[in-house]
């Protein structure tokens, strides 16, 4: 083995870790958020995702996603991969990486798969029942972000084939989570007493605590994407933190001016949104580049958050619509406009400031296709499961909260 394979599987195989970190990390932001009777089953919710997915991957998934197209539409991969029965550890798949084997690719992309409708939780946090979202993990997975998946990344996917990119899954991860999110908030409906009781969150230092940690673990997310130890790595490492300090700084400023003060949980959705929004980006922008597109997707998401509790009245609770959705569509369509050959020599792509307008249309036929797939694909998928085991816990369960009428258990459990 060359130094070069050495080095890359172990950057690889170290950013497939901070990746998975990001799921509790992301259950403890969720978390934080949510009301003190709700807090044991938003992290449940989280963790059981993770496990849930990680079977239908190695079962199914992987192969629907990175197999070969099935046929020459690119819709979706073929099957040769269930299973993953001809993967030894040895195997190499050079259509995706030519230095690191395809097991490490397949725990990688794992951590994407189980990440994405990890997401999705927030929009319904508090008011769904627990079979019912393993049911719908189990089949969005299979039926909504493998074909994305595959389109977008897979071999022979078509949007891949047309030249659309997404270097580490603002389309695939946050725009599919995003949309699915708007999709589940107005078939789920909003919680009781919405909008006669002031709703706050449970544990600020949770929330805080999860943005770090999703930060930290981002570096793997996004870095990690260059599927190599080299300089688009580094590139996309630090392209990121600038996104996410500059979508901090960007929400707070807006909090600060429409409500006279700043808010710490303020900042730490901005810096997700940050991050949310440079992941389709990270490896082909250059630094300002980075931090417009960081800029812009904390005022995008903040003043989509609040338009949305003040005039659309549909209870994404915690607004993974704005966060994820708008983020990630703001960030595949940026790739368009700043992406730049002599930042990545390796991809060589330029968007439209440098000189390629077709990049920037490919870019806005993709976010239309995925946002339209992600939407409608998942309302049928919802009111299906509804039709067959209802999505919704009972009023009662609701007034009780997730942890007792769920789980039977509660977060702070006092002493006997």
């Amino acid at each position: 083995m060359s130094a070069e394979i050495g080095s890359d599987i172990a950057w690889v195989a170290a950013s497939t870790a901070l990746v998975m970190l990001m799921t509790p990390a992301l259950a403890f932001f969720y978390g934080g958020l949510v009301r003190k009777k709700n807090l044991v089953s938003t992290l449940s919710q989280c963790l059981a995702t993770f496990a849930f997915v990680s079977l239908v991957w190695m079962f199914w998934g992987y192969s629907l996603c990175f197999a070969p197209s099935f046929n020459s539409w690119g819709i979706i991969g073929n099957l040769s991969l269930v299973g993953m029965n001809s993967v030894t550890p040895s195997t190499m798949n050079t259509v995706y990486s030519k230095t690191i084997p395809e097991l490490l690719y397949f725990a990688f992309q794992l951590k994407f798969a189980a990440i994405t409708p990890a997401l999705i939780i927030g929009a319904f946090a508090e008011r769904i029942k627990f079979r019912s979202l393993i049911i719908f993990i189990v089949l969005w997975s299979t039926l909504i972000y493998s074909p994305i998946a595959h389109w977008v990344w897979g071999n022979g996917g078509w949007l891949r084939s047309l030249g659309v990119v997404d270097f580490a899954g603002g389309m695939v991860v946050h725009m599919s989570a995003g949309f699915t999110a708007l999709a589940a908030a107005l078939v789920i409906g909003k919680r009781k007493d919405l909008g006669l009781k002031e709703f706050k969150p449970n544990n600020i230092p949770y929330v805080v605590l999860g943005a770090g940690l999703l930060w930290f673990g981002w570096f793997g997310f996004n870095a990690g994407s260059a599927l190599a130890a080299n300089n688009v790595a580094i590139l996309a490492l630090v392209t990121t933190n600038l996104a996410a300090a500059a979508g901090a700084i960007s929400w707070m400023a807006v909090d600060w001016t429409r409500k006279g003060k700043p808010s710490t949980v303020g900042i730490a959705v901005g810096a997700v949104c940050g991050l949310a929004a440079i992941t389709p980006a990270a490896g082909y922008v250059g630094l300002p580049a980075a931090v417009i597109i960081g800029l812009l997707a904390g005022v995008f998401a903040n003043l989509m958050a609040n338009w949305r509790a003040s005039r659309l009245r549909f209870d994404d609770t915690l607004d993974v619509f704005s966060c994820h959705g708008i983020s990630g569509l703001s960030g595949s369509l940026a790739v368009g406009l700043f992406a730049s050959a002599a930042m990545n020599p390796i991809d060589g792509v330029n968007g439209l400031f440098y000189g390629n307008p077709h990049q920037f249309l490919v870019q806005i036929l993709a976010v239309v296709v995925v946002a339209a797939y992600s939407f409608f694909g998942s309302f049928i998928l919802l009111k299906v499961i509804d039709k067959i085991t209802p999505l919704r816990v009972s009023l009662e369960e609701e007034e009780k909260g997730l942890d007792q009428s769920q789980h039977g258990e509660e977060a702070y459990a006092e002493e006997n």
